[in-house]
């Protein structure tokens, strides 16, 4: 579809890193975004497996610091800014883990990508709470130097399936 051929292209213009695959490649290619031994949180209700991975019951901010990546799930990608948008629901986790830990791996699937923000902000539930992820965390310094990872994670892998 040409809506995720763009999504695929805008969000890797973001320095981000994507994977295409198949459903029954999904526990692999997150295996494979992980560094070796890396310490891993998953939010409650995430339908894939991760191997080592520690649910998240609430941890506290210092003990995320401590982990290497979070894997979440998404609620829709926009292919025209090659946004993703998380509602914290289901293997979403709430915000704090998607915004500690330096690596996030997100599965966002080919049927969840809609052309345009309009058609995003149509299938959210004005009453949850979203983070709009574009790309790694960066900021820019007065010089314009751009530097990434000050807000969030320095490192997004996205793995889109379908």
């Amino acid at each position: 579809a040409p809506d995720v051929e763009l999504f695929a292209e805008r969000v890797a213009d973001y320095r981000a890193v994507v994977v295409r695959c198949a459903e029954d490649e999904v526990e692999q290619r997150i295996a494979d975004a992980l560094p070796a031994d890396a310490r891993v949180v998953v939010p409650e209700g995430l339908p894939w497996t991760v191997p080592g991975a520690v649910p998240d019951d609430g941890l506290s901010a210092l003990e995320l610091d401590r982990l290497d990546a979070v894997v979440t799930a998404a609620t829709v990608g926009i292919a025209t800014t090659g946004t993703i948008v998380l509602s914290h629901g289901p293997g979403e986790g709430r915000r704090a883990l998607t915004l500690v830990p330096d690596l996030h791996v997100c599965v966002v699937r080919a049927d969840q990508v809609v052309a345009d923000v309009p058609d995003a902000v149509a299938l959210l539930d004005p009453a949850r709470p979203t983070t709009w992820v574009s790309g790694p965390s960066a900021t820019s310094d007065i010089e314009l130097n751009r530097v990434e990872g000050v807000h969030g994670p320095r490192t997004l892998h996205v793995v889109l399936v379908g």
